[in-house]
């Protein structure tokens, strides 16, 4: 029998929790509820849920200090952030921090379910132990271990980046849509943008390459997506 996945709500508006616990419980997932940052990074610490929704705007805590303070821990708990606002560098900012999805209210239920099922269900991937590190230039990427090292030095990368170049080194010299990358990464039934898996190669190419703006090993195919040459 399945284990019953926790997820845990951040959020300060009630009716928009109430909303969100109804229909999780209902898709049969177990919920934990805050309305606090502070009683949030408690609970997801103490708690150990398989998935956090964060609202962005939150009392005491702000959504990007409680994802920041989970991911300093190690705590690679999948994190998807709620919030009504819209600009790019606010997602770039979520993104940094550690979180693994932006929903922007008002969104719908149907939306909201699907990634996470998509992020649960990438979360749930157990590697191959026996699979060989892949390697390119200076670096070695450890599957079993899920790190990225530099001549020996820890890269530190958040969960979506180490799945994301995962994939393109594994696929290397083959030019990948970005329709291809969303859906072997984040999920078939992922809704999320072109625009969040460019951010997330940006931020990739300033991790490994010497001149980010002029990479040598995440490409752009321009009108199709990327290509990986190691």
């Amino acid at each position: 029998m399945k284990r019953q996945q926790t997820i845990l709500i951040v959020e300060d508006d009630e009716s928009l929790m109430l909303g969100l616990e109804e229909n999780l419980s209902v898709a049969g997932y177990r919920v934990l509820k805050a309305m606090t940052g502070t009683a949030g990074l408690k609970q997801a610490l103490e708690r150990k849920p398989d998935l956090v929704l964060l609202d962005l705007t939150l009392p005491d805590l702000g959504g990007y200090e409680v994802c920041k303070a989970l991911r300093e821990r190690r705590i690679q708990t999948p994190v998807i952030m709620l919030t009504a606002r819209k600009d790019e560098i606010d997602k770039l900012k979520g993104f940094e921090t550690g979180a693994d999805d932006y929903v922007t209210k008002p969104f719908s239920i149907k939306e909201l379910m699907a990634r996470v099922k998509a992020i649960l269900a990438r979360a749930e991937r157990k590697p191959d132990a026996a699979e060989a590190p892949l390697r390119f230039g200076d670096f070695v990427l450890d599957l079993s271990a899920r790190v990225l090292t530099q001549k020996g030095k820890p890269i530190e990368l958040t969960r979506t980046e180490f799945d994301l170049l995962s994939y393109l080194v594994a696929n290397d010299s083959k030019s990948l849509s970005r329709e291809t990358l969303l859906r072997e990464v984040w999920g078939m039934e992922y809704y999320g943008t072109q625009r969040s898996l460019d951010t997330f190669v940006a931020m990739l190419r300033a991790k490994i390459e010497k001149k980010p703006g002029d990479p040598t090993h995440i490409l752009t195919v321009h009108g199709v997506g990327y290509k990986f040459l190691k």
